[in-house]
């Protein structure tokens, strides 16, 4: 593998954690106002309408359901371009490279939906057993970011593992949380969605064509009884992986002025040789990363404690998070170590394992996304205090595991 690309991924997970930092703050900053005298401005502030009219064409939401909706397709977006991204070219194309990540996913989410289960078997408090299925690949990088020398296989098994986390969080979505389909607007973002993948075939490698799709196909998305953030993710199905035209490298010149030419005609030819998915997913992230996710951050996590109980829900959201996570994942880490179906990266063991499940139990945006999808009311501010309070225990527990398994490794 070339040295440029360890040097990519490095900067990409150092701004994932820049990225959780900033989430934290929003979401410490909406839980102190919810707290206190100024509350009734933070939650009237979430309920202030806004709206798109053109002629007959009206559209209003409150500020709350924008972020929810709209923005939040962003971050859906750039989830389908990694995912998409993952699978053909990169960590999850290659079966046995990725099976422990595939199997640790797999038992992080089952495990976690089951526990849920167990503490709320009826009715409507059984309708969040999706909410602890899943990982906050922000806020685990960024706790895993804190911990001295931690390997880069450790950083890879985490991310491959939120990724695969993160698809299962989308079908679960798109399956179980969403209203009663309505035929005319889904057969027109199936439309939509048409277009951007016949531009796919015909070569169209421009980027604006397939953003100026993303605005009909997230409306009739929205029409149609789905969620209207998963049309970031069938946006991101049409955009080109392939890439642009091949990479022209730089010839040997001497002259000064000649090497300065060349020198800009090779970052010219590095741009150019870029696909689409990874001009779009580069150009995405810190947007993503450092305006959308600590705007949902403000506008989620905002909980009032006066008169808050701490239930059922908040009870199977915290032990799915917090218990559920880990253990499923180090059992099912185990179990393809056992039959030969993964191996573990290098200066990594069982316990490192261990506590990259804790970190995965960090739950945060997608878990308050999908507690808001599940319950309201009280029921939805438990789930966002199980989910709060278990992602800030799962931090600490997996930082000192990781930490503690890594200095046993070099003692």
């Amino acid at each position: 593998m070339p040295r440029v690309y360890p040097r990519l991924l490095e900067q990409f997970l150092q701004s994932e954690a820049k990225g959780g930092i900033l989430l934290f703050l929003a979401a410490l900053l909406a839980f102190i106002l919810a707290n206190t005298p100024w509350s009734s401005m933070y939650f009237a502030l979430r309920e202030v309408p806004a709206g798109v009219r053109l002629g007959t064409f009206d559209l209003e939401k409150p500020l709350l359901l924008w972020v929810n909706d709209l923005l939040m397709a962003l971050f859906f977006l750039l989830v389908g371009l990694e995912l998409k991204r993952e699978v053909l070219s990169g960590e999850l194309r290659d079966y046995r490279r990725a099976g422990l990540a595939l199997a640790g996913a797999l038992g992080g989410m089952a495990v976690p939906a089951l526990l849920f289960l167990v503490v709320n078997p009826g009715l409507p408090e059984a309708r969040g057993w999706g909410v602890p299925m899943a990982t906050d690949i922000a806020f685990a990088l960024g706790v895993l970011a804190l911990v001295p020398r931690a390997p880069l296989g450790l950083k890879l098994f985490l991310t491959a593992l939120a990724i695969v986390d993160d698809l299962g969080a989308v079908l679960v979505i798109a399956l179980f949380y969403t209203g009663g389909l309505e035929p005319l607007p889904l057969g027109l973002a199936a439309f939509t969605l048409g277009v951007g993948l016949l531009l796919n075939r015909l070569g169209v490698w421009y980027i604006w064509p397939y953003m100026l799709l993303g605005l009909p196909l997230w409306y009739f998305v929205l029409k149609s009884g789905l969620h209207a953030t998963l049309a970031g993710v069938l946006l991101a199905l049409a955009i080109p992986l392939r890439r642009a035209r091949p990479f022209q490298g730089a010839t040997s010149a001497q002259d000064p002025e000649d090497l300065e030419g060349e020198l800009e005609g090779l970052e010219e030819g590095v741009e150019g040789a870029q696909s689409p998915l990874h001009r779009l997913e580069h150009t995405l992230h810190p947007w993503v990363a450092y305006g959308v996710l600590p705007v949902f951050a403000f506008f989620n996590a905002g909980v009032a404690l006066v008169g808050l109980e701490f239930g059922a829900v908040a009870l199977g959201v915290a032990l799915g998070l917090l218990l559920g996570k880990p253990l499923g994942i180090l059992l099912m880490a185990w179990l393809a170590l056992r039959l030969g179906l993964g191996t573990l990266p290098e200066g990594v063991d069982l316990k490192a394992i261990l506590g990259v499940g804790f970190l995965a139990g960090i739950g945060f945006t997608m878990a308050l996304f999908i507690a808001g999808l599940a319950f309201e009311g009280s029921l939805l501010d438990q789930a966002k205090v199980g989910v709060m309070a278990a992602s800030v225990l799962a931090g600490l527990l997996g930082f000192t595991l990781v930490r503690a398994s890594l200095d046993r490794a070099l003692a």
